[in-house]
């Protein structure tokens, strides 16, 4: 893998993957060279998943790897958060997503030698991720120690259709000569120790902290409750020591070959092996497919699960693999049909997007009752936890593309809600607050500075449940659980500021931290009180239209949750009143109400092996600057772009762009948007090849962590409303103003619109729409309004792409810029460690 430094950007440059080793292909990922330095990201970038199963990309062989790993949505052990110094309220229980027994081993034996990655001499290699079928593949040709070629194909598959089921196969076939062949299939929990022998490097107690990664606990957490054989049927089931989980896995084998075979099994309490022998003559092949089922709960009976393992591999046999790999496809047709985008002339561009947007099928798809986690099933980074990067940057795509995925995991949300009213109360708050990082709905953030401080998850969530309503028209949703909420998430913010005075800018509220982690427990963060303001006015515009239009349900909220009318109408008071921070010298809106006081930090002065600053300077000493992890103010421009006028977006922007590090991988697509809306064309190109290759380029050198979801629901996002310019604005009307890049030919995308899937073109000259399905829809393109009736495109021509700005903004935080008292502001880098310059 070509690994790309985060500050190099290419706009319409250089391909930053090496294409002898990574061939061009519009709908799959291939690799033609095996390199051991970068295994652990490409487990990462060939993994299979399908939102509740998901396995790294580790050789069939189980070694070399990096970080073998499969994991289930939601299965996770806990363990007690160890704070130097305990304080009221902190969180007491940390979650870590539980790396499940491992069933793709299917090792290869030509007369005794293993076939082993690395080792072995490979006269033709290839892996492949198709995206049109969902299957990865490898084929190699391996030439033995004895000189017998032996060619070696090999599938994986976890299904879209049959949510509890994985497909692994291997056929190897005999080119030479004569030779005895053994296949040795197993279940391994490879995590019966404390601390495993393959765990990856800086993954173990005592290595380097990175808060991105998974905790790794320091007890045996799967405890053996079965194991047995049912013919050639594998069956194992565990209880997390401490959550109490339950997991069970199955296993069955069919085989098919040019010459008689023998098979036997063995069950242990963590490694179940099938072995599959035959001796055979060349040209003949041995083919051995493995079905494995995986069934988890909170607390159901381990014989349960396996009972329930048992049936899906049953119906799996009976219907056969066949038609397994049919129903994939076919799945796959749909969601690309809803969901592909299309760049014509980007060769490199298109095959990368489809990655992307396939990682969100991945992530999303039959996560059912589930979040979706940060690091989708891929690996283990930030420990399997579900964030507020689902609502802001993966719900908005699943909305427009797959509308019963999005309400899915909002209901999951939903499902939550008696956590985080109970969060409240620890944080002396009515309402609710839901987790910033969490599992099983309990705050599992041990610093709470940038963790529970985020109070903006509550608006983040609102945001999520209106967008996903008013686009749909699921009101059904909204009058059954996404009500309660909005009530909820409203109430909080009613408590947690307070008054100074009357009118605009009266309601304030402190002590909280907002997307940017480099700025920790302000008063009057932007974000937060932009998106507190939203939070409050759905919240009441939902009661209002339950009482007229589903007045049973609104009878319903009003007595479960005590509300009254003249709570509803404080928090359109509150709303109307909340603090905009704004400075008239800079003409621009701090990031909160403190924070142009600080000195700014020069961040092109500052070495490159010092980022992210987050693994290279103390919290303290970040703090004290003006420097962002990720845009802030520039994220409540975007996702609330009615508020603020034209100028007001690109001053904000101009003014925040240079001092944004990109340490978080959620900051170029917001940047690449707004960018786009507010002219500068060519960084706005530049940042989504940031954000387009974060993970196949490795871009922040932690892929191996696993696949960044919320960069890639961006990705979406940023061709969407960044390039199309596609906006949902009050009252249900969408809106057209396209910025296409001056070096694309056109951009091709579907959504749905209220009851209707519309293709939207984006060329120079043009935007074409197209009513595919549904009734037709109307749309503003530019300030003019359009009617597309099915059969009926809609061609509207373009007068060029909006403005046009060369360059990136000058730099006006680092040159002497000046407080309302006065006072210049200064630029600096905080001296490296153990010096005094």
């Amino acid at each position: 893998m070509s690994k790309v430094a985060r500050h190099r950007r290419y706009v319409g440059g250089p391909d930053p993957l090496d294409r002898s080793r990574f061939a061009l292909d519009p709908w799959r990922l291939v690799e033609r060279r095996v390199e051991p330095a970068d295994r652990g990201t490409t487990e990462t970038l060939f993994a299979v998943g399908n939102g509740y199963v998901g396995v790294r990309g580790t050789p069939e062989e189980g070694r070399p790897a990096h970080e073998h790993g499969t994991f289930v949505n939601g299965f996770h052990e806990t363990w007690p958060i160890q704070h130097a110094e305990a304080a009221y309220g902190l969180a007491e229980v940390g979650q870590t997503i539980v790396n499940v027994p491992d069933a793709t081993v299917l090792q290869v034996y030509v007369d005794d030698e293993p076939l082993v990655l690395g080792e072995a001499e490979l006269l033709a290699y290839e892996r492949t991720l198709d995206m049109a079928d969902g299957v990865l593949r490898r084929d190699l040709v391996w030439r033995t120690p004895t000189g017998n070629r032996v060619r070696v194909r090999s599938t994986r598959m976890v299904s879209f259709t049959q949510r509890h089921l994985v497909l692994a196969s291997v056929s190897v076939t005999l080119e030479d000569a004569s030779a005895s062949v053994v296949v040795s299939s197993q279940v391994v929990n490879r995590y019966a120790t404390a601390t495993p022998e393959d765990a990856p490097a800086g993954a173990v107690p005592g290595a380097m902290a990175d808060p991105r990664r998974g905790e790794t606990l320091g007890h045996r957490v799967l405890q053996p409750v079965l194991h047995r054989q049912e013919g050639d049927r594998a069956v194992l089931a565990f209880r997390c020591a401490t959550s109490g989980m339950t997991l069970a896995v199955a296993a069955d084998h069919l085989v098919e070959g040019d010459a008689e075979t023998t098979t036997s099994t063995v069950v242990t309490e963590d490694v179940a092996t099938t072995d599959v022998r035959v001796q055979a003559l060349p040209g003949q092949t041995l083919t051995v497919t493995k079905l494995v089922s995986y069934h988890t709960s909170d607390a159901d009976p381990a014989a349960e699960l396996a009972a329930r393992c048992g049936r899906t591999l049953d119906r799996v046999r009976a219907q056969g693999v066949a038609q397994q790999l049919a129903d994939q496809r076919a799945w796959l047709d749909a969601y690309w049909t809803r969901s592909d985008v299309e760049v014509p002339g980007q060769p490199s561009v298109q095959q990368a997007v489809r990655w992307n947007l396939f990682q969100l099928a991945q992530a999303s798809a039959r996560a059912e009752g589930h979040g979706v986690p940060a690091k989708g099933l891929t690996g283990s980074g930030y420990g399997g936890h579900y964030f507020w990067d689902t609502e802001i940057y993966v719900v908005p795509f699943l909305t427009y593309t797959s509308p019963t995925a999005a309400r899915n995991a909002l209901r999951f949300r939903s499902a939550m809600l008696p956590a985080a009213e109970s969060r409240a109360r620890d944080l002396n708050e009515g309402g609710a607050l839901f987790p910033w990082r969490t599992i099983n709905g309990a705050e599992a953030s041990a610093y709470y500075a940038a963790g529970t401080a985020q109070y903006h998850i509550n608006a983040d969530i609102a945001y999520a449940i209106a967008g996903y309503v008013d686009v749909t028209g699921d009101e059904e949703f909204l009058a059954r659980e996404g009500i309660d909420v909005l009530v909820q998430t409203a109430r909080l913010w009613v408590g947690l500021g307070f008054w100074r005075g009357e009118g605009p800018g009266s309601f304030h509220i402190h002590g909280v931290t907002g997307p940017d982690e480099y700025t920790t427990v302000v008063n009057d963060n932007l974000y937060t009180n932009v998106m507190a303001r939203m939070n409050l006015r759905a919240a009441a515009a939902a009661m209002a239209h339950l009482a007229a239009e589903w007045p049973a349900e609104h009878a319903r909220v009003v007595a479960h949750l005590g509300v009254d009318p003249g709570e509803v109408a404080e928090w359109v008071r509150v709303a109307d009143a909340i603090a905009i921070p704004y400075d008239d010298v800079l003409g621009i809106h701090p990031q909160d109400a403190q924070f142009h006081e600080r000195e700014v930090w020069d961040l092109k002065s500052t070495p490159s092996d010092r980022r992210p600053l987050l693994l290279h300077y103390h919290p303290l000493v970040i703090y004290r600057f003006q420097v962002l992890k990720q845009a802030d103010v520039v994220l409540a421009t975007f996702l609330r772009g009615e508020d603020f006028t034209p100028e007001l977006k690109r001053a904000d922007f101009e003014y925040y762009e240079p001092i944004t590090t990109g340490d978080s991988s959620l900051s170029a697509v917001v940047q690449s948007i707004m960018a786009a809306e507010v002219g500068y064309h060519e960084l706005a190109l530049d940042y989504f090849h940031d954000a387009l290759f974060v993970d196949l380029a490795d871009r922040h050198g932690n892929a191996v962590d696993g696949v960044h979801v919320a960069s890639a629901g961006g990705v979406w996002s940023a061709l969407v409303h960044g390039f199309a310019g596609m906006r949902r604005r009050p009252g249900g009307r969408t809106s057209f103003d396209p910025r296409l890049p001056a070096t694309w030919q056109a951009v091709t995308f579907r959504v749905a619109l209220d009851g209707t899937r519309l293709a939207v073109t984006v060329r120079q000259d043009a935007v074409e729409l197209v009513a595919q399905t549904g009734p037709g829809v109307v749309v503003d393109v530019r300030g003019r309004t359009y009617e597309v009736a099915p059969g009926a495109p809609v061609v509207v021509p373009l007068d060029g792409q909006g403005p046009r700005i060369d360059g990136k903004p000058e730099p006006r935080a680092l040159r002497d810029t000046v407080r309302p008292d006065g006072s210049v502001v200064t630029a600096s880098v905080p001296p490296l460690a153990g010096t005094t310059d």
